[in-house]
């Protein structure tokens, strides 16, 4: 990797890519340096298009990646391949896999509060609070800076979130609350605004979104909830009790920072409003009696 460092950094430095994307792309372009290198023994320049189906079918088989993760895996191919190798590209060779529509579990509110209550660390209760009550990415709010909450307009800012956007949604009071606790009791009168809200083992660096998962994880672990509930839920609960609510999906939009409001109505699915009020033609009065 270090042998294409520089070219794919100044890609990214000229493209002005967020962090996020970065990071991703670096870790999946990494991961088949390695294995063309250690598993198939030959130089990247000598890849042909067999080499990338056989490692697609590496994630698929062997690493049971979802149809998702492993198209991400050949976008950042794709780059490494056209942009780094300066190779033409063979869609037909390199399909992209068929995702099957999946519908994320939703857990009810009693579960959700449940796991916010599940841990007593002021920092983690926060972060998820704030992954809840805001509808943030995990990626969001582990790099959310001291500046970006706002308590006099209850807002929180994110900047540089997906599609290299930038964008406003609300600050909930209660997560407002815990914040001021943890603000107390882990951070010092000496402060900046640019300084990281929730730091990582060093203070100059935030948290990561690996011990984030992790927390969840022990949480809903000891809580022997759904094993699909995952700390990206939460972001997928403030959309859909959002709608539940009677929030317009246009604002909800802008709040979670879809690029398309069909995204949004894609919630439609995962609330039970939308079925709230009718009837089973097994209940409509025939007579009838099971």
């Amino acid at each position: 990797m270090e042998k294409y460092k520089h070219k794919i950094e100044l890609f990214f430095e000229l493209k002005n890519s967020p962090e996020s994307t970065r990071e991703t792309m670096r870790r999946r372009m990494n991961d088949f340096i390695i294995y063309v290198n250690a598993v198939l023994e030959i130089e990247m320049e000598e890849t042909t298009f067999e080499d990338i189906q056989g490692y697609i079918l590496h994630l698929k088989r062997d690493r049971d990646l979802s149809p998702g993760t492993i198209n991400n895996y050949i976008s950042s191919i794709k780059f490494f391949y056209t942009y780094v190798l300066e190779k033409t590209w063979n869609p037909i060779k390199v399909p992209r896999l068929i995702r099957a529509k999946n519908f994320p579990v939703i857990p009810p509110r009693g579960q959700v509060y449940a796991l916010l209550n599940g841990t007593n660390n002021l920092k983690h209760k926060a972060i998820l609070a704030l992954i809840y009550g805001s509808g943030l990415r995990v990626s969001e709010v582990a790099r959310l800076r001291i500046g970006d909450i706002d308590s006099q307009t209850m807002r929180v800012r994110v900047d540089g979130a997906k599609h290299n956007t930038n964008r406003n949604t609300i600050l909930s009071e209660m997560s407002l609350l815990v914040l001021r606790k943890y603000f107390k009791a882990y951070h010092h009168r000496s402060f900046s605004k640019n300084d990281w809200l929730f730091t990582g083992n060093k203070k100059e660096n935030p948290v990561t979104v690996k011990t984030i998962q992790n927390t969840f994880l022990k949480i809903r672990e000891r809580l022997n909830l759904d094993t699909k509930i995952s700390a990206h839920t939460l972001r997928h609960c403030f959309a859909t009790h959002s709608l539940e609510d009677g929030v317009e999906p246009v604002h909800i939009q802008h709040m979670l920072g879809h690029k398309n409001v069909e995204t949004t109505n894609g919630y439609l699915h995962t609330t039970s409003k939308s079925l709230m009020g009718i009837k089973s033609p097994l209940d409509q009065p025939r007579g009838n009696e099971l």
